[in-house]
């Protein structure tokens, strides 16, 4: 009947897409979000070495989310750590968050921890907010000191749920991230969405820390060629699968091997054919066979530079 086949369809976009083929050669997925996924760390970092990743990148994106990132990243061998206030973060500190969007639910401007306490009336909310971004760097900074924490991310900006309105407290973050990357020579993760020349234009004034990864790279093959005169590496996700991405897939092409890396941003970006489903670290093999395919060469080759791109990016 309709009703029961409507039901069946919609289990099937929430169900879990199968085990890839192994890779025979170990990769990591370099940005990953296991605190988002379903189902206990160990069972899906069990998954992932079933099919030949066997490390991953946990990505921290608040205060909450970067503290459990190092605690995991410490209780696991094969999980590093990266800290940092996602770009719309930063305006939601400041600001505040009324329709609770981010995890922490609802929130005044200034609502993050002791600058809850200043006032929020005329010129006090901008003075909490600030305050209240202080402080939240502040703790980015204490855990980048840490030994399993070996990026800074995911920073930079975003203009595409944060309007106007938001753009100097992402760029003021922004800023921050770097010092603190460059600082405890960590790794910077950057999240550029809709924000090209201004993350360059950042990049460029701030000076990158040696070690720069554009996460889910979206730029096109010019911006390719930017980022690898400077040495940026390039992480490509599932969307490079995407019918619609082939300026990914043009970008890919031309990036240098060296500079490229892969990831899930899970549970985000299941790559085709199971894009709309939940996405996992066990997935990766099916975007570096797709990869492997943009760039004309053997699996394996693309799998073992892949594993060693990473573990150069993250000094690991």
């Amino acid at each position: 009947m309709p009703s029961n086949a409507g039901q069946s369809s919609k289990d099937d976009k929430n169900a879990a897409p199968p085990l890839p083929a192994p890779l025979q050669v170990p990769v990591a997925d370099s940005h990953t979000h296991l605190d988002m996924q379903s189902g206990p760390v160990e069972e899906g970092l069990a998954k992932a070495a079933s099919v030949g990743v066997t490390t991953v990148v946990q990505v921290g994106c608040d205060i909450k989310g970067s503290r459990w990132a190092a605690e995991t990243a410490a209780a696991y061998e094969n999980v590093h750590a990266t800290v940092a206030l996602h770009p719309n973060e930063a305006p939601r500190i400041v600001h505040g968050d009324p329709d609770g969007w981010s995890r922490q639910g609802a929130r005044r401007p200034g609502n993050q921890g002791a600058a809850q306490g200043a006032s929020v009336e005329g010129g006090g909310a901008r003075r909490a907010g600030d305050a209240a971004l202080d402080e939240a760097l502040a703790e980015i900074d204490r855990l980048a000191a840490l030994p399993q924490v070996k990026g800074v991310g995911e920073t930079g900006l975003d203009y595409f749920r944060t309007g106007p309105g938001g753009k100097a407290a992402q760029e003021r973050s922004f800023r921050a991230h770097i010092e603190i990357a460059k600082r405890h020579g960590k790794a910077l993760v950057i999240h550029d969405r809709d924000a090209h020349a201004d993350v360059l234009r950042v990049l460029k004034e701030e000076g990158a820390p040696e070690r720069t990864v554009f996460h889910c790279y979206s730029g096109d093959a010019e911006m390719a060629g930017i980022c690898a005169r400077e040495g940026y590496f390039m992480s490509f996700a599932g969307n490079v699968t995407f019918k619609n991405a082939q300026s990914l897939r043009d970008a890919l092409a031309v990036a240098p091997l060296e500079l490229v890396l892969v990831e899930t941003d899970a549970p985000f970006l299941t790559p085709v054919p199971y894009r709309g489903r939940p996405n996992a670290p066990y997935l990766i093999p099916v975007t570096v066979r797709a990869m492997a395919a943009v760039r004309g060469i053997d699996e394996d080759a693309l799998a073992t530079a892949l594993g060693a791109n990473t573990a150069r990016a993250f000094a690991y």
